[in-house]
């Protein structure tokens, strides 16, 4: 019996153990993270904002990938190549009109067109638009859609999960009136309140 109440009070003093560093060490770093990314993402804003307007491209979604591609590093090269803040392949780069790729002016700005490409490309699908920046349009044409591999799917999840278009929330208007026989309805179907509130 004390065996017991020795090993319950242990576990107990384990999770009082862990929860005190996770509020001391893991919640700040958290936070800091955060702070970082929104330093960053503001500092970039001014590039952003015109050419997501110039190109018809969404800010948020620029943002997101550059998240996703290089966390705002705009020096970050990638095992394969990439380069800057939208990890641009030189390829492309060059052919977006990129002379330097650590530039973050230039570097998002190619990245931005050729997003708006690949949009126009791929009918404004963002899943295939995504796809093809990660993976490249190759792949796209090869698989006949999104290619299966895990990066890119991992890799279009990531974008999507902090790219969220803003939602519009409307209110709901509830009607209500008397029927024929005296009750009391309630609906949010307009048209169905005007039909039936003229009866009256």
């Amino acid at each position: 019996m004390k065996d017991r109440k020795t090993v319950l009070r242990l576990l107990f003093y384990k999770k009082i153990f862990l929860l005190g560093v996770l509020l001391l060490f893991v919640l700040p770093s958290l936070k800091m993270e955060v702070q970082a990314n929104q330093e960053f993402k503001s500092k970039y804003n001014d590039i952003i904002e015109p050419l997501a307007l110039k190109y018809n491209v969404d800010p948020k979604l620029i943002h997101s990938i550059i998240r996703a591609e290089s966390n705002y590093n705009s020096i970050a090269v990638s095992p394969k190549g990439a380069v800057g803040l939208m990890q641009l392949m030189p390829e492309t780069a060059k052919e977006f009109g990129v002379e330097n790729l650590y530039d973050p002016k230039e570097n998002i700005e190619g990245g931005v067109k050729y997003l708006d490409y690949l949009c126009k490309l791929y009918n404004n699908r963002k899943d295939l638009v995504l796809a093809a920046y990660n993976a490249g349009q190759e792949a796209i044409n090869k698989y006949g859609g999104i290619p299966p591999y895990p990066e890119t799917i991992n890799y279009i999840k990531k974008v999507n999960g902090s790219h969220k278009k803003p939602t519009i929330r409307r209110k709901t208007i509830i009607y209500k009136f008397y029927d024929k026989s005296g009750r009391l309805i309630f609906t949010n179907d307009r048209i169905y309140y005007l039909l039936n509130k003229r009866k009256q």
